[in-house]
Order: C-alpha cells, then structure tokens, then sequence
C-alpha cells in the first residue's frame, strides 16, 4: 500500500523509482549519468524548438527574405555549436579514459 504523503511521479512511488535509479546507475555507471543528462537535455530543447517552429509555421504570415536568412544563419550557427558540443564532448571522454 502507498503511503499518500509520498508525491507519485507517474503513479511509480518511491520504492519504484530508487529501483529504477539503481538499474540505470548499473547500466551507464555513475560517471555516464552527466553526459547522459546533458544529451537529454540537448534533445529536448532541439524538441521543443522544432516543435514551436512547426506551431508558428501554421499561425505566422508569410516571412521575408531576409527573415529567411536570418534563419538559414541561425540553423548554421546551431548546427556548428552542435558539432563543437560533439567535439567537446568527445575530447573529455578521451582524457578520462
């Protein structure tokens, strides 16, 4: 029986999520949690964003040129970031090993 006092995450109570903490910690190991997190964490904003851009596309008026372009730079500028992020972290997992 749950104990009411406890918050539910998802209708899991605490035994549940220590359970599910422990099996990730088993399968990534304690020094992957970070990078783990942080690539969540990328993800979901990469998410978020397109998704708004998707529910503007369907509300906004046509855009200009160099709205456009503006654009188009930014998507550069991302996916450059994005690269030296890769990059990044790809050095630190080698100086750690």
């Amino acid at each position: 029986m749950r104990n009411d006092m406890h918050p539910l995450i998802a209708g899991l109570g605490t035994t549940e999520l220590l359970i599910i903490l422990a099996v990730i910690i088993l399968l990534f190991g304690a020094a992957k949690l970070p990078e783990l997190a942080r690539g969540s964490g990328r993800a979901l904003r990469i998410f978020k964003a397109e998704t708004k851009g998707l529910m503007d596309d369907d509300q906004a008026p046509e855009k200009t040129e160099a709205q456009r372009e503006l654009e188009a730079k930014q998507a550069e500028i991302d996916a450059k970031q994005a690269e030296i992020d890769a990059e990044r972290e790809r050095l630190h997992r080698n100086d750690g090993a």
